[in-house]
């Protein structure tokens, strides 16, 4: 009997070149790993792309976001200002008919020598350090949108409408108009 533990010969393939040697199964060819290599590359250079791309778009947004919030402290500041010249305006609005008062009591002589000449001072002075001026002198030429025409008086040798007399002084905070004054106004004669 023969011996059944020997291996039948297989046919020996004679050595070939490495370029030429066929890949043994599962691993890739020279033409599948190049394909690859750029498959990777390619794939790279997008993500690089969008990577800077969404650099690009972050830079814009946080630009934008910035514009934004600089415009909005602007505008907080501006309403502020505002906001503040509105709530003085009201304050030296109600106090309007005591200093008118007191410049009518000053005008007859009565706080001459008396301390309310040295309130109405402080008071005047106070007021114009926040920019109040008035408005409304003789001689001075009309402007409807400064003064209040109480009383139209026909003069002669007059050439334009003027300020003959002020019955009460207006006032101007800034350029808001707080108050016209009341006057009477000298107009050429027909």
């Amino acid at each position: 009997m023969s011996d059944n533990n020997e291996q039948p010969n297989d046919e020996q393939v004679p050595p070939t070149d490495d370029a030429t040697e066929a890949p043994e199964a599962g691993e890739p060819t020279l033409a599948e790993e190049a394909a690859e290599s750029d498959a990777e590359a390619l794939l790279e250079q997008m993500l690089g792309e969008v990577e800077r791309n969404l650099v690009e778009e972050y830079r814009d947004r946080a630009a934008r976001a910035e514009a934004e919030l600089a415009n909005f402290r602007n505008r907080v500041e501006r309403d502020r200002a505002a906001n503040r010249d509105a709530v003085i305006a009201e304050v030296i609005r109600s106090v309007l008919p005591a200093m008118d008062d007191l410049a009518r009591a000053e005008s007859h002589g009565d706080l001459a020598g008396s301390p309310l000449e040295i309130v109405a001072q402080k008071i005047r002075t106070g007021f114009a350090r926040f920019g109040l001026e008035p408005v409304g002198a003789v001689g001075e030429p009309f402007d409807p949108n400064r003064h209040e025409a109480i009383v139209k008086l026909p003069t002669e040798g007059a050439t334009a409408e003027t300020v003959a007399d002020v019955v009460e002084v207006g006032y101007t905070l800034g350029e808001r108009l707080i108050r016209p004054a009341k006057v009477a106004v000298a107009a050429p004669a027909e």
